[in-house]
């Protein structure tokens, strides 16, 4: 059987700003997401398609039978009335994001939000971040430590794969304020952070922690 499509955007980049690379080159830019995640979509089963920066996201969408939105830079606050306090923000990524997520709700393509994935699903959905909460950016472990436990509600997708409880990592400085409309909340850390919200359509399902990056 063909293996679903599933897009994958990134984070665009310029060449001068990394080590490395020839002085000719460093006007020129390229998108980047880490490795792990198409590997965890081919592990699943999936087809990994990249989705570069600067291409109409309906145009992409309607090619796809999945989205993944994968972790970096954070949301810009603005987007949900918030002066930036301490984000560092791609603006142009959250548009197209933002867009990816609208024409896949639109067609009923299913996504999976990942880090910041789970913040955009929420903000899309009229929600709100805390800006800042260094107790969960554990930079300083391996990205496969598993820093807490969750607390899964029954009859959720997440209880449905990990069961009552599961421990994860844990690679991020912001959580959700408001919970945003048309989500549940279906996971949480030992200190009440929502840690997974669903879709009540259930076309969408978000984690803030990295699965691709546990072993």
């Amino acid at each position: 059987m063909r293996r679903p499509l599933i897009g994958l955007p990134g984070r665009r980049k310029r060449i001068g700003d990394l080590t490395g690379w020839p002085t000719a080159l460093g006007e020129l830019h390229f998108d980047m997401y880490f490795a792990d995640y198409a590997s965890g979509v081919w592990e699943a089963g999936g087809l990994p398609a990249h989705l570069p920066v600067g291409v109409d996201p309906s145009e992409w969408v309607h090619h796809l039978d999945g989205l993944v939105l994968t972790g970096g830079a954070d949301v810009d606050p603005t987007r949900y009335g918030q002066d930036n306090t301490a984000s560092d923000v791609e603006p142009e990524r959250d548009t197209i994001e933002f867009a990816l997520l609208d024409a896949a709700l639109g067609d009923s393509i299913p996504v999976l939000g990942i880090c910041r994935g789970f913040q955009v699903v929420n903000v899309a959905a009229g929600g709100s971040l805390h800006q800042d909460v260094p107790s969960h950016a554990r930079y300083d472990l391996d990205p496969a430590t598993e820093v807490h436990e969750l607390t899964l509600v029954p009859g959720s997708r997440v209880h449905g794969m990990f069961g009552d409880t599961h421990r994860v990592n844990s690679l991020h400085h912001q959580t959700v304020d408001r919970l945003g409309g048309g989500l549940t909340i279906t996971a949480t850390a030992e200190d009440g952070t929502p840690e997974a919200i669903e879709s009540d359509d259930g076309r969408v399902l978000a984690g803030q922690w990295h699965p691709e990056r546990m072993n």
